[in-house]
């Protein structure tokens, strides 16, 4: 799975190189590690890293952070997203005190990750596109991309190509739809299957999408309808993401000092609970029973969409 190694101002890391592809070994036990870890997405997509947190350190208090005020991400321009993000997170971490930062979202990770560093004094764990474990896994020597518009387009996300995936061939397609989708299932929506075949059907459809074996779900959102993918594809495929890499890191880069300071259950928006009382209920279900909004947030929109 993918390895993300933060940075800060005195040590520099390239996240694309650190990717182990071990296993976890059969008497494997949770970590004992204790802090304050938050999580952070633009909307419930981060949920699914943050089973991945509690399945591996349930000793964390672990709290959740959502940009309800600039939801979705995947169609807002860069220069908004560089712009707003070490915002959000100066405010959410001056609010919470944790001891690591996690970006659950890779559209944020792949466009303002360094930035988000520059402004924090704490480990910063970032996401990206599992695209190394995915060449490595592929049999027919394609692979597929679902992610947001914004990751697609993303340079880096072209770099990840060039650098892990130079010898296979990668087909990419960006949906809005799928993550709002995502959104819908995981607030109890009764979302029909047909809808998940046409969200993923332009991944097929596109040329050398019939040769596709392994799919990257490059969305924190979409591992949360991995069932209803699998379910709705074309033929057998395999779909990977990099929620227990970041997992992992989560515990590596803890402070060896840190202490348990509570159990975590607190989530945090940039809008006021009542404005998104969907996302609310949800967050309550995911473990998060107090929700309310950070204060000194930015909430205003400073940019329109991208056109996709």
């Amino acid at each position: 799975m993918l390895r993300l190694c933060p940075v800060s101002a005195t040590q520099e890391c390239d996240l694309r190189e650190t990717m182990p592809t071990e296993t976890l070994p059969p008497n494997y036990v949770p970590s004992p590690a204790r802090g304050r870890v938050l999580v952070f997405d633009s909307g419930m997509g981060g949920l699914t890293v943050v089973e991945e947190i509690r399945a591996l350190g349930p000793a964390l208090g672990l709290h959740y952070s959502a940009d309800s005020a600039f939801f979705p991400y995947g169609d807002k321009s860069d220069e908004a997203l560089r712009a707003r993000l070490p915002k959000v997170a100066m405010a959410l971490c001056d609010a919470v005190k944790p001891d690591v930062f996690v970006i659950a979202c890779n559209t944020a990770s792949t466009l303002a990750l360094q930035e988000v560093r520059d402004v924090l004094d704490i480990p910063v764990v970032g996401t990206v596109p599992a695209i190394k474990p995915a060449a490595q896994l592929t049999r027919t020597g394609t692979i597929g991309l679902l992610a947001t518009p914004g990751t697609v387009r993303r340079a880096y996300t072209a770099d990840l190509v060039e650098k892990f995936a130079r010898d296979v061939r990668v087909v990419m397609h960006g949906s809005i739809d799928l993550v709002k989708l995502a959104e819908a299932h995981a607030r109890g929506e009764d979302v029909p299957i047909e809808r998940f075949a046409e969200a993923q059907a332009p991944l097929f459809a596109a040329p050398g999408g019939d040769r596709i074996d392994t799919v990257v779900l490059a969305c924190t959102h979409f591992p949360l309808v991995r069932a209803q993918l699998v379910a709705s594809a074309p033929r057998p495929v395999s779909y990977i993401d990099s929620g227990a890499a970041i997992a992992r890191q989560t515990i590596r880069v803890l402070p060896p000092e840190t202490e348990a300071r509570g159990i975590g259950g607190q989530a945090w928006l940039t809008s006021s609970p009542e404005e998104v009382p969907d996302l609310a209920l949800v967050l309550r279900r995911y473990g998060f029973p107090s929700v309310q909004r950070v204060p000194d947030a930015p909430i205003e929109i400073t940019s329109a969409p991208t056109a996709l």
